[in-house]
């Protein structure tokens, strides 16, 4: 593993191969990782009751204490007595308090959604995402779960909603979806990872310790203030406790262990912790030990995802030049301490209802993005060796996590350019990549200072964070825009409507509205018309969805607030309050629009058949989507060909469409006031949510039939008739990049599709990385790839037992396609394979 061209521990062009390919051998040149991950990959998941249990022991106990006092002793309860477990093999140790692979229960958040599986579709029963529980578990989980009934956040939640708050979320017509914290934690941050190295957990101790002594006890807010300190403080003395539980066990494990080489590991390990549970990490190993720790215990806090790594190869970095420097440890060893750092991510696992696991993501934690590469605080390029490495561990683990993202800029080096086509075109999703220029623009326009704007990393599958010191809220909710036009070409109702809706009453009968009557498609005398129609409903719809994550907001507050996480956030410290309350430095609420793309043809194909060129009528129009196309065929085969306009072909008389719906949603979102004193910050992204919000939607004039998926993310329509982008990855790169993208300041995302066969060869590889470069030349602020044809994707879906580790790129993240629900692998499927 030694070159002279060596980056990193590997050649900087080293090759990871060409796409999947079935049947593989081991990736990692480490015998340890191999087993690692085969470990991984043959262990089922499996559902841990004991912090329920344990949690549930507190509560009942403190019912009328303050939530504050309750979350604490209920965390402090469940990090002294969880079972802690260490594996063969691995040299990083912690758990989430349960065993790898088995979801914990936070039943502070939601319960009846489990019970109601528990007791009428089991988790062992699902078509896929199987979760595996004990009988006499699940009989002890279902009792502790009747205490929760009415005491939960999505309860209180529930008992404030307006009816319009109702109708339009997913209790309703899903306008919008803010299940994700409506029913678990929040999280999506990143913690100050560098200065918990720096100060150990000593250190927090006494900084919190000056916070309560600086509390004014004569205050209006002093008990209030003091409490979240007291609560901090017995939660950081946990989190030693934890610590020093694991160092006794490596203890106990290194006296009983007869192989000498693995005695040694259980040695270092107990060294190691027990370094750090006091004081700050002194070496590259006890860093990774650190990390490992302070991320888990804030996990068991608070079931949000995304709780990210951040610049990993910026803070880790010293710990590992001093130890080369020193000769403390070899450029090898650390590589293989990288590769069992990302197979301990992946053993982190959450429960989530059906409906997610159907349309969605499986079984990860999900979201420990991971950002490496950009600039420094003085705008120089930041890339150094350990920026390879972690692109090295990912070729040679080829987990779902971390994330790992590469921030670009116009001086990337060469080499790291290389390195980051060989990941890509190995084919196992990993990494997105971001575009510097427009992410420290965003970062600005939020208010941070050019020096902080350089310093971002990405949390979850998009978001431009700022680590320690924001709490962005990301992810808060998903604006299907397609249901928002339906209404706002049919008179605020909804078109597909019968009498077996439940929600029937909103959107039929007379006078009956899902949204107001701002006109209809079939009176309107103008494009302009109709586009102030679809206007006015995008507004009252981003008022309906603001102020429900604003009630979310407030709940979590009073409910599940989270000091243990506020301790790593110094700005906490500083204003004496707890992230839920405002207490980060700066603050803001991410929700994000879904379906652009499908917006801009269904407008285009208005604009066109109806005002233009007069072949079709609005009345028509509407009564082929009302007929989900039936006796409208050649309607539906014209609106799904070429000789309509369609966005991602860089044709202005299409994307003039998607630059109004992005400006519209954009406008609507952005600088309204949050509930924690910052403002909500517009996304422009879906995720994986097409799939689910276009499945509760009737057939659009974007040439979908009722219940196909809506486009995805930024980019173009793919129906089942047809990909209505023919002009190749150039002309979507051009339409897509016809927005300001700085004006999505909670980010955006564009997949990118490509057959192996496209970028093989060194030619293939400088055309995808000329490619990258000419893309991000634009206002793009972020983009993936998909190096895998469709064949692959059908081949595993017959023999998913061959595919079981085959990594796709959904979106902002990479999944396992076998593990993917069938509406999901098809939407990966039918979207357009390019070539250059």
């Amino acid at each position: 593993m030694k070159h002279t061209s060596a980056i990193g521990t590997e050649r900087y062009d080293q090759s990871y191969g060409l796409g999947y390919r079935s049947g593989h051998g081991d990736y990692s040149p480490f015998p340890r990782i191999n087993r690692m991950r085969k470990d991984y990959l043959d262990t089922q998941f499996n559902i841990d009751i004991q912090r329920a249990r344990l949690v549930t022991e507190v509560y009942r106990d403190m019912e009328d204490s303050p939530h504050m006092l309750q979350c604490a002793y209920a965390v402090r309860h469940v990090l002294e007595n969880a079972d802690i477990h260490i594996y063969p093999d691995e040299l990083i140790v912690g758990t989430i308090a349960a065993p790898a692979k088995a979801a914990p229960i936070y039943p502070e958040f939601s319960v009846e959604w489990i019970l109601d599986e528990l007791e009428n579709h089991p988790f062992d029963q699902r078509p896929h995402d199987q979760f595996y529980i004990r009988p006499e578990d699940q009989a002890e989980l279902m009792e502790i779960l009747q205490f929760w009934k009415g005491k939960t956040v999505s309860a209180e939640v529930n008992r404030h909603l307006t009816e319009d708050q109702i109708k339009g979320s997913e209790l309703g017509k899903k306008v919008f979806l803010t299940s994700l914290y409506h029913d678990a934690g929040i999280g999506h941050y990143v913690m100050d990872y560098g200065h918990l190295m720096e100060v150990g957990f000593n250190g927090l101790l006494q900084e919190l310790g000056e916070g309560l002594a600086s509390v004014d006890p004569e205050g209006p807010d002093y008990d209030e203030q003091s409490l979240f300190f007291v609560s901090s403080m017995m939660l950081i003395q946990s989190a030693q406790t934890f610590v020093l539980r694991h160092r006794d066990m490596a203890k106990k494990l290194a006296s009983k262990e007869k192989d000498p080489e693995r005695r040694i590991e259980l040695r270092m390990i107990e060294d190691n912790l027990n370094q750090i549970v006091h004081g700050p990490a002194e070496t590259f190993w006890q860093a990774l030990q650190l990390w490992y720790l302070a991320t888990c215990v804030v996990e068991i806090e608070s079931n949000g995802h995304s709780i990210s790594f951040g610049r990993m190869d910026q803070w880790l970095w010293p710990y590992l030049k001093k130890d080369l420097e020193t000769g403390n440890i070899t450029k090898e060893f650390a590589q293989e301490l990288l590769e069992c750092a990302y197979i301990k991510a992946g053993n982190p696992s959450k429960l989530k209802n059906r409906l997610s696991s159907k349309f969605r993501n499986g079984r990860g934690w999900g979201g420990e993005s991971l950002t490496v590469g950009g600039v420094d605080r003085e705008g120089k390029d930041a890339t150094n060796d350990l920026t390879f490495m972690l692109l090295e561990a990912s070729a040679h683990t080829r987990m779902m996590v971390p994330w790992l993202c590469v921030r670009m800029h116009d001086n990337t080096p060469y080499e790291l350019k290389v390195k980051v086509a060989e990941c890509i075109r190995a084919g196992y999703g990993h990494p997105k990549l971001y575009n510097d220029r427009t992410a420290i623009a965003v970062m600005q326009k939020k208010g941070m200072t050019l020096e902080e704007a350089r310093d971002y990393e990405v949390v979850g599958c998009v978001e431009p964070d700022l680590a320690g010191r924001e709490y962005g809220f990301h992810d808060a909710a998903y604006m299907n825009l397609m249901k928002v036009l339906e209404l706002a070409l049919n008179g605020g109702r909804c078109i597909d409507c019968s009498r077996s809706c439940p929600r029937y009453e909103f959107c039929a009968g007379a006078g009956k509205h899902l949204g107001p009557d701002t006109g209809s498609l079939e009176t309107a005398a103008s494009m302009e018309e109709v586009l102030q129609s679809v206007d006015s409903q995008i507004a009252y719809w981003t008022e309906q969805m603001c102020s429900m994550i604003d009630r979310i907001d407030v709940a979590h507050r009073e409910y599940k607030p989270t000091p243990l996480a506020s301790s790593f956030f110094q700005h906490c410290l500083a204003t004496c309050t707890d992230l839920s309350a405002g207490g980060a430095e700066y603050n803001f609420t991410g929700p994000q629009a879904a379906g652009i793309g499908s917006c801009a043809d269904a407008l285009s194909a208005v604009n066109q058949l109806v005002f233009e060129e007069h072949r079709y009528t609005g009345a028509e129009m509407l009564d082929a989507v009302r007929h989900n196309w039936k006796g409208y065929e050649v309607l539906y085969h014209l609106i799904n060909g070429p000789k309509v306009h369609h966005f991602g072909n860089d044709d202005d008389a299409a994307d003039q469409f998607y630059t109004f719906i992005f400006g519209s949603y954009c406008g609507h979102v952005s600088g309204r006031p949050n509930a924690r004193g910052g403002v909500f910050c517009p996304g422009v992204y879906t995720v994986n949510a097409n799939v689910s919000l276009g499945a509760d939607i009737g057939a659009s004039l974007d040439g979908r039939k009722a219940g196909e998926p809506i486009s995805d993310n930024m980019g173009p329509v793919h129906t089942s008739a047809a990909s209505h982008d023919i002009s190749g990855p150039t002309a979507i790169a051009n339409s897509v990049n016809k927005v300001d993208h700085t004006l999505a300041t909670n980010g955006t995302l564009l997949n990118w599709k490509f057959p192996p066969e496209c970028v093989s060869g060194e030619q293939g590889r400088e055309n995808l990385i000329g490619f990258i470069d000419s893309f991000f030349e634009g206002s793009a602020t972020h983009c993936q790839f998909n190096i895998m044809s469709s064949e692959t994707m059908r081949a595993a879906m017959e023999k998913p037992e061959e595919y079981r580790d085959m990594l796709v790129r959904v979106a902002g993240y990479s999944a396992y396609f076998v593990e993917l629900g069938k509406p999901l692998q098809m939407d990966l499927i039918n979207r357009t394979e390019l070539s250059f």
